[in-house]
């Protein structure tokens, strides 16, 4: 202990500081942040943050995931469910750039998450050294914000700064690269949490005429439609687009990522928009007479070809990040701010309506969807299983309870197309970056962060083996997560778009698989597999109520298609049923 003379106020006050070594400095910032749990793998130059948090056990849950990788979609999944900054640790190199992918899904996702990787010494830096990479450099463009400590005096601000960054605002990943000198060099350790930074003003200010300009927009609209996506969900808004939709009757349809801000059997919730979404949203995108973009970003496989987009509609858009208003869509109203502060004001401004016979074109649509699509996707006498009834069957048992976690590919079309979801933060996906192999790992921080709740991984037999090592960290750690593989037999999406396209040419698209069975079992997790239909609801049943983690393989129909489809280039009312 040292004592430390300040002035206050012309007073002169006594504080206390700690000695201690670098190490142990990053494992007391991240005490202080409120971290329990952390997903990392070791390694030579971060070995002493390892040393340090061995002394720590009980107050931070290491889990040790079986690639870098892992560990940040680990991370990520516990940030989705949990609303709280995920943690992923890795050493120098190739730990660090096992990282990358990672952290390019987090920052196009807007997840909060803090990345620490150990550096060589700073003596060494540009020498070439054993494994040193510039890993700041390398992550600078996928990172909100990143920095290299090369001294232990450094790493209580430099991690406050970590922490607030990566959760203010619209979040996304930050990382802190530490020498291995300054972590074995000594500081006097105080800490004191970040709450601002000089030129970083992570809210814009509510502009009250924006909002009211909006809502007296919204009044007069005679085709409102409402579109809204997870900055509702990180703006902790769920309750007041609830609000704003049931006072307005506004149809409103999800982005991809959007989806669990509302019910899904809310009556005004009219569904997906984009590639794969429902008919009538992508349709009545282009004859709605307002457009109310929520906590979205207008990407590409939302809008179609930008050129024959809403372009009738007078777009308001609800922001937090002013770089996102004007990028692809322009804004005839844009209202910068904090979403949950807008809709707030919104409420007082907005007049009750009820737009049934706009609203009732949806239903007619959905009608249509439900005649094309819908009933043969759920159809229980056709000869193979299809995706959807494994999704069909998990709602039964999860009454709309659960997270599900689904990789990407067809199968994550059809999670989100036909999974139920009565709670916020139960949609967990690769969105923007479409990570396969992100599921398995993300679904271990998901239970991790909520685990009261149940958690069930959706994932394709291609995505599955891409982070399959990770079912060692389930059996390591004991996690209760519920696994999922629906196997065609092909890289699925990829295929459908080479029947469709490329004249059926199925180039490197089949997938010869591996008894997935037997692997689930050599790492002594419970494991079954179907392969028809009447054995499907037992099985889920069964998965469902285990205790504990539990594998479970479908195999489904080989070339079944994911419809409606939009194609590339296409406007969203070039849609196709099929």
């Amino acid at each position: 202990m040292e004592e430390v003379k300040t002035a206050s106020f012309g007073k002169v006050t006594t504080k206390e500081t700690t000695t201690v070594s670098g190490a142990e400095a990053v494992i007391k910032c991240l005490l202080e942040e409120g971290v329990d749990t952390i997903y990392g793998y070791p390694g030579g130059a971060i070995m002493p943050v390892y040393d340090e948090l061995f002394k720590y056990q009980g107050k931070i849950h290491h889990v040790l995931t079986r690639h870098e990788q892992g560990a940040t979609h680990a991370a990520q999944g516990y940030a989705r469910v949990s609303g709280k900054v995920g943690v992923a640790v890795a050493t120098s190199g190739p730990g660090a750039t096992n990282l990358v992918t990672g952290i390019a899904d987090a920052q196009i996702d807007s997840t909060p998450m803090v990345c620490i990787t150990g550096q060589v010494g700073s003596h060494l830096l540009g020498s070439d050294a054993f494994q040193e990479t510039d890993i700041v450099g390398i992550s600078t463009p996928i990172t909100k914000w990143n920095y290299q400590i090369t001294k232990a005096s450094e790493i209580p601000e430099v991690m406050a700064k970590a922490f607030y960054i990566a959760r203010s605002g619209r979040p996304g990943p930050v990382l802190v690269d530490i020498t291995k000198d300054a972590q074995f060099a000594s500081l006097d350790f105080e800490y004191k949490k970040c709450s601002g930074i000089r030129s970083y003003k992570p809210v814009p200010e509510l502009n009250l005429l924006q909002v009211e300009r909006a809502a007296e927009i919204i009044n007069k609209a005679k085709k409102p439609f409402i579109v809204f996506g997870q900055g509702v969900i990180l703006g902790g808004a769920e309750d007041l687009l609830k609000e704003v939709v049931e006072k307005t009757g506004i149809p409103a349809a999800w982005t991809i990522l959007g989806l669990s801000a509302l019910p899904t059997d809310h009556p005004l919730n009219v569904g997906m928009v984009g590639m794969h979404g429902n008919y009538g949203p992508n349709m009545l995108t282009n004859e709605c007479d307002v457009l109310i973009a929520i906590g979205m970003r207008f990407d590409d496989r939302v809008t179609g070809n930008l050129e024959q987009y809403a372009k009738q509609a007078k777009v308001i858009h609800f922001e937090i990040d002013p770089a996102e208003v004007n990028k692809n869509v322009k804004a005839d109203y844009p209202v910068l701010g904090d979403v949950k502060e807008s809709l707030k004001v919104l409420l007082e401004f907005l007049k009750p309506s009820k737009h049934e016979k706009w609203h009732q074109k949806f239903k007619d649509m959905y009608k249509t969807e439900y005649e094309k699509v819908i009933k043969g996707n759920l159809d229980t006498s056709k000869e193979n299983l299809g995706m959807a009834e494994v999704i069909q069957e998990i709602n039964n048992f999860s009454n709309g309870d659960a997270v599900i976690v689904s990789d990407v590919g067809q199968h994550q079309m059809k999670a989100c197309r036909y999974g139920k979801f009565n709670k916020t933060r139960s949609n967990v996906t690769s969105g923007g970056l479409g990570t396969m192999g992100f599921a398995l790992p993300a679904a271990i921080g998901a239970k991790m962060g909520a685990p009261e709740r149940d958690v069930v991984a959706v994932i394709g037999d291609g995505g599955y083996q891409m982070t399959i090592q990770e079912l060692g960290t389930i059996f390591q750690t004991k996690v209760p997560v519920k696994i999922v593989v629906l196997n065609n037999g092909f890289l699925g999406m990829v295929r459908q778009w080479q029947q469709l396209f490329f004249d059926k040419r199925y180039a490197s698209t089949e997938m010869i698989n591996p008894d997935f069975v037997t692997i689930a079992k050599g790492y002594h997790l419970k494991a079954k597999k179907v392969t028809e239909r009447n054995e499907l609801k037992d099985a889920v049943k069964e998965m469902m109520e285990s205790s504990e983690a539990y594998f479970l393989e479908v195999k489904v129909e080989q070339e079944e298609n994911v419809f409606p489809m939009i194609p590339t280039g296409a406007a969203v009312s070039d849609i196709l049923l099929e």
